[in-house]
C-alpha cells in the first residue's frame, strides 16, 4: 500500500470530511496494520487480512472497525479514479455471535429463593417476585406491570401483556399462586396503587431497578459466584422445561417469543441435553 495515498486519504478527512484527530488517528492505525499485514488491494487480500484478525482472536468490534476504514478507504480511491472496481463491494461484514443466555441450576434456585425474610412484609413480596418469575418465565418489565386483574387464582393463568403490546395466558404453579395470594392479602399491605400486584414501601408500583437492586443484594447474601439477575430466572426456567420435556413450541407461545429460534438457543444452553443429543446420534455411544 502507497504511504502517499493514505497520506492523501488522511488528508481528505481532516481537510474535507472535518473529521477528528482521534478519528483521523484511528484510521491511520487500521490502514497501517492493513499495510503491514502485506496482502494484494482485491477481495481475496482483503479476506487474507480479515482470516488473518480472525486467527489472532481479535474481537468483532475490532474487525467491524478494520472494515469501516476499508470501506472509507477504498470509496475515496475508486471517487479519485485511482481504481476502477471497489473490491469491499464484494466484502461483507461478519455476523456478531450471539451470547448464549445464562441459566443456573435449581438447587441455585433454591439457595437464592431462600434469602428474603419471609418474618416481613417486604421479604414476602421478594419471594413471590422470585416464585413467580419462576414459575411463569415472564419477563421484569411484564412482572413490574401485572395488575391484580390479570391474575386469574382459579385458572392459575396470568395475563400478561408482552412486547409490543402482545398479549398472551400464562400458567403459573398452584404454589406460585399461593404466594402471590399470601402477599396480595398481607395485613401490612398498604396500597397508593390499587391496580399493580408488586408495590415498593410506599404503596407504589414497584420499578424494574428496585426489583434488580433486591436480586442483587440476595445475591451477595448467597455467595454464589454468577451474575443473577430477574432475567437469569426467565433463562433458568425454559432451559429446566426444555430438560424436562416440555416441546419448544410450548416454551415459546410461554415465552411470548415472535420466532421460534430464539427459543431454540435453550437446546444450546442445556449440558443435559447436549448429553442426551450426543448419547442418541453418536455411533459409539
Amino acid at each position: 500500500m502507497s504511504m502517499d495515498l493514505t497520506k492523501r486519504f488522511l488528508d481528505y478527512l481532516r481537510v474535507v470530511k472535518n473529521s477528528s484527530e482521534h478519528t483521523t488517528r484511528a484510521y491511520s492505525i487500521d490502514l497501517s496494520d492493513f499495510k503491514k499485514f502485506g496482502c494484494t488491494w482485491d477481495k481475496k487480500g482483503i479476506r487474507q487480512f480479515l482470516a488473518h484478525l480472525y486467527e489472532n482472536k481479535a474481537s468483532h468490534k475490532t474487525i467491524m472497525r478494520k472494515l469501516s476504514t476499508l470501506r472509507s478507504f477504498f470509496k475515496y480511491l475508486f471517487k479519485e479514479g485511482i481504481i476502477q472496481e471497489n473490491p469491499m463491494n464484494e466484502i461483507d461484514s461478519p455476523k456478531k455471535t450471539k451470547k448464549l443466555p445464562v441459566a443456573i441450576t435449581y438447587e441455585q434456585i433454591e439457595i437464592l429463593f431462600q434469602k428474603p425474610d419471609l418474618t416481613t412484609y417486604l421479604g414476602l413480596r421478594d419471594r413471590c417476585m422470585m416464585e413467580l418469575l419462576y414459575s411463569s418465565g415472564i419477563r421484569l418489565s411484564e412482572l413490574v406491570g401485572l395488575n391484580r386483574s390479570d391474575f386469574n387464582a382459579k385458572g392459575l393463568v396470568l395475563n400478561i401483556f408482552g412486547k409490543g403490546k402482545k398479549q398472551r395466558i400464562v400458567p403459573i404453579t398452584k404454589s406460585a399462586a399461593g404466594w402471590l395470594k399470601k402477599y396480595l392479602e398481607d395485613p401490612e399491605r398498604e396500597e397508593s396503587d390499587p391496580e399493580a400486584i408488586f408495590l415498593n414501601r410506599w404503596g407504589k408500583r414497584l420499578s424494574a431497578r428496585s426489583v434488580d437492586r433486591h436480586f442483587q443484594s440476595y445475591l451477595k447474601a448467597t455467595g454464589l459466584p454468577q451474575k443473577i439477575t430477574p432475567h437469569t430466572i426467565r433463562h433458568t426456567i425454559a432451559t429446566h422445561w426444555l430438560e424436562k420435556g416440555m416441546d419448544l413450541k410450548t416454551i415459546q407461545t410461554i415465552l411470548g417469543h415472535s420466532s421460534l429460534s430464539t427459543t431454540t438457543i435453550y437446546t444450546h444452553v442445556s449440558p443435559k441435553l447436549k448429553r442426551e443429543v450426543y448419547d442418541k446420534t453418536h455411533p459409539r455411544a
